[in-house]
């Protein structure tokens, strides 16, 4: 009986130091997937705002409607005469209200849908 008692003790401990470890790499992974929708979300807007330009509108409100909300603090864009336009997009922190990295894409629109 004092055995399964002392076992059972153990694995709490066990547990307890896992624990965090386990609780890292979860913020790790979804850290991860964050500034992999931010890369993916960052080049649809930068194509809405050179598509938008490209008509005579404005490239910065194009490329924020293009966002989620959690993405369009930070936002800045940049249309260049030549038709291309620069967005980036500030990473969300898992953990926390602040931002992590920047992330960047651009986008051309070519006459004649080239």
């Amino acid at each position: 009986m004092a055995r399964a008692r002392e076992q059972g003790g153990q694995a709490s401990v066990e547990l307890v130091a896992v624990l965090p470890a386990a609780l890292v790499a979860l913020a790790v992974v979804l850290q991860l997937a964050l500034a992999g929708e931010a890369v993916w979300r960052a080049t649809s807007a930068a194509r809405a705002a050179a598509r938008a330009q490209a008509i005579g509108r404005d490239a910065a409100q194009a490329a924020r409607a293009a966002l989620p909300a959690r993405l369009t603090a930070g936002l800045r864009v940049r249309a260049l005469p030549d038709g291309l336009v620069r967005v980036e997009v500030a990473v969300p922190a898992v953990v926390g209200s602040g931002r992590l990295l920047t992330i960047g894409a651009a986008a051309r629109l070519e006459p004649g849908g080239r």
